[in-house]
């Protein structure tokens, strides 16, 4: 360092009067920026030592004010392998010999796979890792995700392909993952069923859910407003959903599920006249009036949570009649994967009418 000393010195005489401002709120933490004003440029600075930086900046200040500068520039040592861990964005394991067990995870890590670890389930020091965007734990054996992932608030990708996943949990969808998560891979799990909450998940692009045992999606997946690319190869769905129309994706996959022709008879749970509660009920998804556990009782909540939707577009809770249609899958993406191996892209929906009148006027295309 002493060897290059005139040459940093004639680099701080041209600071000279030249700087707009020194950022240094976060110089405890290794981070400062330099605001010239000739350049106009932010020269940023991060990872530092806090030491050293601060006697840097001690020597920028001094050379901006024309002063002779005789702060000691400490010399350079090489960095111990402790030091640069701390500043890590990216580890990928893939083996349980070099998984981690007597040290923490680099709290800086923003990509983090640990694949074929023989996991029984999610390792809580990865549940402190805040600036994680994409997590990987696909190849383990997995049973339960803890609800406290949807803590991650960065997380963008998680990958759960290969594990023995049952169920996906409520509280995990109504997490601040709804406003991250972009990407999910359920792939190769022992999953039955997904809550209705999934569907808030507004940011997601990429679902896949092959090889699990679903016997139906979440009939509410409609509100996946952003959902491009959809995997449910080899499950058990019998049937879509009705709002499943609504999707608008580049990809679709439901090769190799049991979709059965239905009954020809329709299921007839209409009341009339309709309840208050399903007035009241109507009304308050009709006009959007914001509800609650905290606002009215919890099991009206689910009520207004599994609330149908009929073709003409009003909402149905106890009071329907259902019936199946079956609709051609290119109608809602640009590549389909046929369901099977004779080449059809086409699958049975269940359609949900609010009244006799909108039954009748699409019997003409109900099976």
């Amino acid at each position: 360092m002493e060897e290059n000393r005139p040459r940093i010195v004639r680099m701080l005489d041209k600071l000279r009067e030249n700087i707009e401002h020194l950022f240094t709120k976060f110089v405890d933490e290794g981070k400062a920026t330099v605001r010239l004003k000739e350049p106009p440029v932010d020269i940023c600075l991060s990872k530092a030592n806090p030491g050293n930086l601060k006697t840097f900046l001690s020597a920028v200040r001094l050379a901006h004010k024309g002063c002779d500068i005789n702060t000691p520039l400490s010399t350079l040592t090489p960095v111990k392998t402790s030091e640069f861990e701390k500043y890590k964005t990216k580890m990928v394991i893939t083996s349980k010999k070099d998984y981690p067990l007597s040290k923490n995870f680099p709290y800086s890590l923003e990509h983090l796979q640990a694949s074929y670890c023989s996991l029984a389930r999610v390792d809580m020091r990865m549940l402190c890792l805040k600036n994680l965007t994409k997590l990987d734990l696909s190849h383990n054996s997995i049973k339960k995700l803890p609800a406290t992932i949807g803590d991650l608030t960065h997380l963008q990708e998680l990958n759960l392909n290969d594990n023995q996943l049952e169920t996906f949990s409520v509280p995990l969808c109504e997490s601040t993952l709804q406003k991250s998560l972009q990407s999910l891979d359920l792939s190769k799990n022992k999953i039955k069923a997904l809550p209705v909450q999934f569907c808030r998940f507004q940011e997601l692009t990429n679902l896949n859910l092959n090889d699990n045992e679903l016997r139906h999606l979440p009939f509410k997946i409609g509100q996946l407003t952003n959902l491009r690319f959809l995997s449910a190869a080899r499950n058990k769905l019998r049937n879509l959903p009705c709002e499943f129309k609504m999707l608008s994706l580049e990809y679709l996959d439901l090769f190799g599920n049991t979709f059965e022709k239905p009954e020809v008879l329709p299921i007839i749970k209409l009341q009339v006249p309709l309840t208050l509660l399903e007035s009241c009920g109507q009304a308050m998804l009709s006009y959007r009036i914001p509800y609650g556990r905290d606002i009215i009782p919890y099991h009206l909540c689910q009520d207004l949570d599994t609330a149908k939707t009929c073709v003409c577009g009003r909402f149905c809770l106890q009071s329907f009649i259902q019936g199946m249609t079956t609709m051609n899958l290119h109608s809602v993406a640009h590549t389909v994967v046929s369901v099977d191996n004779v080449g059809r892209t086409e699958a049975p929906v269940i359609s949900y009418f609010c009244s006799l009148t909108c039954f009748v006027k699409s019997s003409d295309t109900l099976n």
